[in-house]
């Protein structure tokens, strides 16, 4: 109880500071019975965010054990800001904004006024977000098992068969361009151009990381080393990978409340909540223990890919998004007990 306490105060010291704001919020709107809807809708919130993105935090527990000190403080900081106010607050703003042609200041007064309009015109655009979002986790989930130099495989047959793949240069970019172009093939060419388009941004951003990340590399490291070791390039790679997997969930809330103020101190509780589970997962040694749950998260990374890059053409609800996500880090995590109970003497 203890060590549950000492890593995660500061999460529930702002679960607390945001459900009170929650709930004056809905006593301002509706007195004593929007107090508890508010509350209520705060909570279910929280459990899709940490549910959505669990296996977020094991891969965030995988790039951050290697970190020292300063961008591991950095992360808790200023990445707690850009989490929760930055993706949950002016991300689907600047989204409306940019669609609308209308400045931030006139969105947020749309979004604070006129909710339903704010939440359709947001909607509209799923498909674009989730290509931008599902392309830049496909390449994610292929580069860590198209690796020809992995020794460690969680489901032999078929990993081995991706690590010998990793030695054909450019494969993850044709495969995942390929992935694209037939998902947008059949759209109407206006909604198509801009499906490509932002799935193009997914590409260009994460090769983006990849450049900064050599840029700023020893001779004798490699860029996925200077991300995992602490660099400015790992900490922009972190974070979006941090926006990619709250894009569902931000768009999923708009079905479950239009209410933008409630939707961030819902949404931006659950992300700290799981920054608290990554450094959690650090300190316990979880990663060394659990040799396959890095496998199961990267997974679970494949899953959502594929699953935000076909909800361009039809939604899935988020329950089985977040669930099959969680199903794939828990059969990882049971596996490695499993082995590491027969390998004990």
């Amino acid at each position: 109880m203890k060590t549950f306490l000492k890593n995660f105060w500061g999460t529930i010291l702002i679960c607390i500071l945001f459900a009170i704001i929650a709930g004056l919020w809905g006593w301002e709107t509706d007195k004593k019975s929007g107090l508890i809807h508010m509350l209520w809708i705060f909570v279910i919130l929280l459990i899709l965010e940490i549910s959505l993105s669990f296996d977020n935090a094991v891969v965030n527990a995988s790039i951050l054990k290697n970190w020292n000190a300063f961008w591991q403080t950095l992360f808790l900081t200023i990445g707690v800001l850009i989490a929760v106010f930055g993706m949950r607050l002016v991300f689907p703003l600047l989204v409306v904004s940019v669609t609308t042609e209308m400045t931030l200041i006139e969105t947020w007064f749309v979004a604070i006024n006129e909710p339903e309009n704010y939440s359709n015109i947001l909607l509209r655009h799923h498909g674009e977000i989730s290509a931008f979002g599902g392309i830049f986790l496909l390449l994610i989930f292929l580069n860590y098992f198209f690796d020809s130099k992995k020794c460690i495989f969680w489901i032999p047959n078929l990993e081995k068969r991706f690590s010998k793949l990793g030695n054909i240069k450019g494969i993850t970019i044709f495969l995942s361009l390929s992935i694209l172009l037939f998902v947008a093939g059949n759209l109407p060419d206006e909604e198509k151009f801009k499906i490509v388009m932002f799935g193009l941004w997914g590409l260009i951003i994460y090769l983006g990381i990849d450049v900064l990340s050599q840029a700023i590399t020893p001779n004798n490291s490699t860029e996925i080393e200077a991300i995992k070791r602490g660099s400015l390039g790992g900490f922009i790679y972190i974070e979006v990978l941090d926006a990619s997997f709250s894009i569902d969930a931000v768009v999923g809330a708009f079905a479950i409340t239009k209410d933008i103020i409630i939707i961030m101190l819902g949404l931006g509780a659950g992300a700290m909540a799981v920054r608290s589970i990554t450094i959690y997962l650090i300190k316990q040694g979880t990663l060394n223990e659990l040799i396959y749950l890095e496998h199961g998260a990267h997974y679970a990374i494949g899953a959502l890919a594929l699953i935000m890059i076909t909800s361009v053409h039809f939604h899935v609800p988020e329950i089985i998004t977040g669930t099959v996500g969680l199903l794939l880090v828990v059969a990882s995590a049971i596996h490695s007990m499993k082995i590491r109970k027969n390998n004990v003497p």
